[in-house]
């Protein structure tokens, strides 16, 4: 741990030393263009190569797209650099305004210090201003700075546990998709960069369009972007109030999907069922009680040696769980189940077989596939660029609900998450299956060591991902992909293109039905294929405390259909924090109960206090529905 603190600290003084040196940008060639500038931007000095190489020779665009949206592109000029293409994510490029037609004004100055800066104003508001700090643009760090005023009130960019409003006398906030156990203020699951401001009784907001990891550092009065690479694509929303900017914003990626009424009602989950007998005396106990249940959920514990798309044949037979699944739809009640993207390495494994004859799967540099670790053993990761991928994942899909038709799905783990650091089952025998669970044991070849020499696996610029080396507990950023990229660009796309997907799937399978999705990975636009909960907590007040505020953020990145796991997922709970948790959890838009293996069960009907708080504030929320769901309906229009 201390080391892991120092090398954080020479860091932080290489930033200070190299940063100040760095020349920024003269303008050149500035013209109107149709609804928007054009411009070229030209290394201003020497190159300071903070932590990179400069690039000499940018190119600026501004847009206006709509009469509340400005989007400005910094971008390298040879185009070189990496850009999520709009096959992955179709931003919205509205219609087009003229310069007096918008609400948003675009200036630039040439300072002889810092070179080019510019500001975006509303009004004689100035709500986004560069000037006087250099623009850093280098192929592996790219740093744009913007003034804020004292004490800003700040919501928005995560995915992080941490109260609503944004610490901004001094807090980072790190984008970069990972799997994390509830760390308050530290990065997790998703990635979304938007923000929105309040000033002077009036709300604004910025969006910038990258995939690659990043700090968003708020201190100093200052909001500074710092990038792993790609390049400086920003979009900014006039507001006026908090719903214009999330309605400017959702226009821009992508309408929240349009969910089925009965995923408004209450949903029980835990991982640890041992028995779909077990699942059945939970479904009935919640009758007996009293408590309305409108889904049933189980999480791997119903697959075959935790495999996709099979079932235990001793716990969780297939036959018994189609009659669970008449059971529920004979009472108007539904089934989910979970999926993982990790797919077990095993030629005794059909999935498998037909993946790997179809070349779906992630590639190490030289070529083959690429191994990690997860819930099944060695694992390969199905590659979302591949051009065979969605015909493969489909299909393996369609075999899956023709076995059991359930209701909806649930993905989890597609950060992507690994055990190992690193291709750990690179070299060993393609059937060797190692202990269960999470770990190498001794005597299997450990997870490769450190490697601080690649730029790509510990990039020079260290964002305060938690650990060192970014590829920990995911898939190594050197990975390559059926185009050629690595995954050092394209890491937080992974969840959302799972997603794309899996929703394209549920769309064909039942037509005329609104399909539901939850993903526990997400970026910008997710909100339009899925929904989402916030992953691993803990039964504490404070976690309780925190998830109001998730769940409100959520809101704010275009995914209205979230909560948390009542009464916690990891820890204990008690009676009185069950209790209150659900008379909070009922009036969460995504109102689930859910716990983890080898905590004390925390079903609503264990405890008749709990039960009786059950009872009434779910009353209450399936009161509301009608008007839950008109509103819900309006959030996507």
């Amino acid at each position: 741990m201390l080391s892991t603190f120092f090398l954080l600290a020479l860091v932080f003084v290489h930033v200070s030393a190299t940063r100040s040196a760095c020349p920024g940008y003269a303008v050149t060639n500035f013209t109107r263009a149709k609804q928007g500038f054009e411009a070229s931007l030209v290394l201003a000095g020497p190159p300071c190569n903070a932590y990179g190489k400069d690039i000499f020779y940018l190119t600026l665009g501004i847009r206006f797209d709509t009469q509340n949206r400005l989007h400005v592109h910094i971008k390298d000029t040879v185009e070189k650099q990496y850009q999520i293409p709009r096959a992955v994510i179709t931003l919205d490029s509205g219609s087009g305004v003229s310069e007096n037609d918008s609400n948003l004004k675009f200036t630039h100055v040439q300072d002889a210090q810092s070179g080019f800066g510019f500001k975006v104003q509303r009004g004689d508001d100035v709500i986004f201003d560069t000037t006087g700090r250099p623009l850093i643009f280098e192929d592996q760090y790219i740093e744009i700075t913007s003034s804020l005023p004292k004490n800003a009130n700040i919501y928005g960019i995560g995915e992080t546990p941490d109260y609503f409003r944004r610490n901004t006398a001094n807090t980072t906030k790190t984008l970069w998709n990972r799997d994390a156990h509830d760390p308050l203020g530290e990065n997790v699951y998703g990635s979304h960069s938007i923000y929105m401001e309040l000033r002077k009784g009036k709300f604004h907001g910025a969006y910038l369009h990258n995939s690659h990891g990043m700090d968003i550092v708020m201190a100093n009065d200052t909001i500074q972007y710092r990038l792993l690479g790609g390049t400086a694509d920003l979009y900014f929303f006039g507001g006026q109030s908090a719903l214009d900017v999330i309605d400017q914003y959702t226009e821009l990626v992508g309408r929240p999907n349009r969910i089925p009424y009965w995923s408004l009602g209450f949903h029980n989950c835990r991982y640890g069922y041992k028995s779909v007998y077990v699942v059945n005396e939970v479904i009935a106990n919640y009758s007996k009680a009293q408590i309305p249940l409108e889904v049933a959920w189980t999480d791997i514990d119903y697959m075959e040696n935790t495999r996709d798309f099979t079932f235990d044949p001793v716990n969780f037979p297939l036959s018994e769980m189609q009659k669970q699944l008449k059971y529920l739809h004979s009472r108007n009640q539904r089934m989910v189940l979970m999926t993982d993207p990790a797919i077990q390495r095993n030629t005794s494994y059909e999935t498998y077989v037909r993946g790997h004859e179809l070349n779906v799967f992630i590639k190490n540099p030289d070529g083959s596939e690429y191994v990690g670790h997860v819930w099944p053993g060695y694992t390969v990761f199905p590659d979302w660029f591949g051009n065979n991928t969605d015909t493969w994942w489909h299909a393996e899909l369609q075999q899956y609900f023709d076995q059991l038709p359930i209701d909806g799905m649930w993905i989890d783990m597609n950060e992507a998450t690994s055990f190992c650091t690193g291709s750990c089952g690179s070299g060993q025998p393609t059937d060797k299956v190692p202990p269960f669970p999470w770990l190498v044991s001794p005597s299997e070849p450990p997870c490769r060591k450190l490697n601080t020499s690649n730029p790509f696996l510990v990039p020079p610029y260290a964002i305060h991902n938690p650990q060192i080396e970014i590829s920990d507990n995911t898939i190594e950023t050197t990975a390559v992909h059926a185009n050629g990229v690595i995954e050092y660009h394209v890491h937080n796309l992974y969840g959302y293109m799972q997603s794309k997907t899996t929703r394209d799937f549920l769309l064909a399978y039942r037509q005329n039905k609104r399909p539901f999705l939850l993903s526990r990975s997400t970026f910008a636009g997710s909100g339009a294929l899925v929904n989402h909960w916030t992953g691993d907590n803990e039964a504490t007040w404070q976690d309780l405390h925190i998830s109001i505020s998730s769940v409100f953020d959520f809101g704010i990145f275009g995914i209205p259909m979230v909560g948390a796991d009542i009464c916690g997922f990891t820890g204990n709970t008690t009676e009185e924090l069950c209790a209150r948790w659900i008379e909070v959890g009922a009036f969460y838009p995504f109102s689930r109960n859910h716990n983890a293996i080898g905590m004390e069960s925390q079903e609503l009907y264990l405890w008749e206090s709990v039960a009786e708080a059950s009872r009434r504030a779910l009353a209450v929320r399936y009161k509301l529905l009608p008007y839950f769901y008109t509103m819900y309906q309006y959030s996507v229009e």
